[in-house]
C-alpha cells in the first residue's frame, strides 16, 4: 500500500511539475506602427523644401491614405530628410527615433522610376552601414515617374549589393513601403 501510494504521489507531482513549467507562448515583437511619412527635400541652391507625405492615419490600410508627392527642379541636388510619426498616439509617437536608436536593424531603401534621378545614403550606422534617415537626391532632366521609399526591419546589411541601396538581397521585414509620385521639370 505505501508503494502504491508513493508511487501515485510521484506520478501526481510529476504531472503537475510539467504544468506548472509550461511557459507562456513566445510572441513574435510586432512591428511599430507607422501612420506618417514626411520625406522633406531641401535644394542646395537655397530655394524652398519639398515635403513628400505618406498618411495612414487609420493605421491598418482600411482607409485610403493621403499621398502626396511634389516638382522638382531638373538639374538639381536636394538634401533629404525622413520623418516617421505614429499619430495614433498622443502625442504622436516619433519612429524616428527608435530608427536612429537600432540604426543597425534598419535601412531605407530608394527607388525611382525615374532614370535621371538618384538618391544616395547620407548616414550610416556604427558598423559603417547605410540607414537612409538622410539622403542626397540629384535630378538630371525633365521627366515624370515615382520615388518608393522602403524601410526595411533586421536587413542582411551584408548582402550582395545591399549597402548600395539594392534592395534585392536585404531580407528582413518591409515596416513601410510609400510610392511617391513625382515631377521633374
Amino acid at each position: 500500500m505505501t508503494k502504491k501510494f508513493l508511487f501515485m504521489v510521484f506520478v501526481i507531482s510529476t504531472a503537475l511539475l510539467f504544468t506548472a513549467c509550461d511557459k507562456d507562448p513566445v510572441v513574435p515583437p510586432q512591428p511599430e506602427l507607422i501612420t506618417t511619412v514626411i520625406y522633406t527635400l531641401t535644394p542646395d541652391d537655397g530655394g524652398s523644401d519639398i515635403t513628400l507625405s505618406f498618411k495612414d492615419l487609420d493605421g491598418d490600410g482600411t482607409d485610403v491614405p493621403v499621398i502626396v508627392g511634389g516638382t522638382l527642379a531638373a538639374n538639381q541636388t536636394y538634401t533629404g530628410s525622413l520623418e516617421l510619426l505614429n499619430e495614433l498616439e498622443s502625442p504622436a509617437e516619433i519612429i524616428t527615433e527608435e530608427i536612429e536608436e537600432e540604426d543597425e536593424d534598419h535601412q531605407f531603401f530608394f527607388q525611382s522610376s525615374i532614370s535621371d534621378l538618384t538618391i544616395a545614403y547620407g548616414d550610416q550606422d556604427a558598423d559603417g552601414n547605410p540607414v537612409g534617415l538622410s539622403s542626397t537626391l540629384s535630378t538630371g532632366a525633365a521627366g515624370s515617374g515615382t520615388i518608393t521609399i522602403t524601410l526595411r526591419h533586421e536587413p542582411n546589411k551584408s548582402g550582395e549589393e545591399v549597402s548600395n541601396g539594392i534592395i534585392t538581397n536585404a531580407g528582413g521585414e518591409t515596416d513601410i513601403e510609400v510610392i511617391f509620385p513625382i515631377e521633374v521639370q
